[in-house]
């Protein structure tokens, strides 16, 4: 299903209707420019999870983790890593374990260690500098959901 939003507002308020429908051990695999709006998109996800910390990218950290919501987040940013391998050394069979929503920035860093994931990509529009067309495709997210 494509998606477009005309503001990081409009983006977040996608990611809270998003996560209305999230279950246990969802992995979210984000593919999409820096700057693109992955963080952004998050930050509603979290939002509609009942999360009311301040999210920010995990970039330095590799992942930050929000516990206080309806389910946990696990926020991870894989621009640093090199492989899967590199991603199990961090603990990821453990974060799955954990029954939260696992939400990866530069998932195609580590895509061969994500089974069946929620693949949302976001592009930004040339044209319009606040606009992103999302493509959300996976799970229960394959046919028109109408969010």
């Amino acid at each position: 299903m494509l998606i477009t939003t005309h503001s990081p507002a409009e983006t977040e308020a996608l990611g809270a209707r998003l996560a209305e429908r999230l279950q246990p051990g969802d992995v979210i695999a984000f593919r999409g420019d820096l700057g693109a709006g992955k963080t952004a998109l998050t930050r509603g996800i979290a939002a509609g999870l009942g999360i009311s910390d301040r999210v920010t990218s995990p970039t330095y950290t590799i992942v930050n983790e929000y516990p206080s919501g309806r389910l946990p987040l696990f926020h991870f940013d894989m621009y640093r890593l090199s492989s899967a391998d590199e991603l199990f050394d961090i603990g990821w069979e453990d974060y799955l374990r954990r029954g939260g929503v696992c939400a990866v920035e530069w998932s195609e860093n580590v895509e061969d260690a994500l089974e069946d994931p929620i693949v949302i990509d976001i592009r930004h529009d040339p044209t319009e500098d606040d606009t992103r067309h999302i493509t959300v495709t996976g799970g229960r997210f394959d046919a028109d959901s109408g969010l």
